[in-house]
């Protein structure tokens, strides 16, 4: 939704969580050990990410240190387990954060993330907090990664969703919450079109009213 939303806004989008999931690959694939802060911490500053729009797929991707690292993020079983404890590291926030913030400074933007609302961009124009049932999430996340040939189950799937969301709403740095004035959106029964209609409603009505 949030990718749709950018593209019919003409804003630039900025999937957060897959800055997480490329720092998580990085400490992965060169054996730092993401349970000591102190390595994470030395390694952060040899961790460049960027995005990049391919016009002729409409398709965005993931660059890390200048390679594209868009499917082994998302279907690297790895990358799964670990990127929550990797979030929870202060370092790792602090690191991001200040790249989000510099993302979004003076432009238009769509940011999807965890604690955009709370902590990046307190201020922003319109929040919105999108929430669904757990085995609803589930199933749309197996039907992903079936889609791109990744092998699990529905029970890996829940568990590893229930681990992450767990480690997320209860770290200390930046936890992951609905903001006071953020609206709730459940799309548990939603489809994507009902869900995106809802947003850019939303969208015109903020705009309606600051204009």
């Amino acid at each position: 939704m949030a990718k749709q939303l950018a593209k019919l806004l003409h804003y630039h989008y900025v999937d957060t969580g897959a800055m997480y999931r490329a720092v998580t690959l990085y400490l992965l694939h060169n054996q730092i050990d993401i349970h000591h802060p102190d390595m994470v911490a030395q390694a952060l500053p040899q961790i460049e990410i960027s995005f990049h729009f391919d016009e002729e797929t409409q398709a965005q991707f993931t660059l890390l240190n200048g390679e594209n690292v868009e499917k082994e993020i998302r279907v690297n079983p790895r990358v799964a387990s670990a990127v929550s404890d990797v979030s929870a590291i202060s370092e790792v926030r602090r690191f991001l954060v200040k790249q989000q913030q510099a993302l979004g400074a003076n432009k238009a933007l769509v940011m999807d993330g965890r604690d955009i609302g709370t902590v990046v961009f307190p201020n922003a124009e319109l929040k919105l907090f999108i929430i669904a049932e757990p085995k609803i999430r589930a199933q749309r996340r197996l039907d992903e990664l079936k889609e791109i040939g990744q092998e699990t189950t529905f029970e890996e799937v829940l568990a590893n969703l229930a681990k992450r969301d767990h480690i997320d709403s209860t770290r200390t740095d930046s936890p992951l919450k609905k903001a006071e004035d953020a609206i709730l959106i459940d799309n548990s029964y939603l489809t994507k079109e009902d869900q995106l209609n809802m947003a850019i409603k939303l969208v015109n009505e903020r705009k309606s009213a600051t204009a």
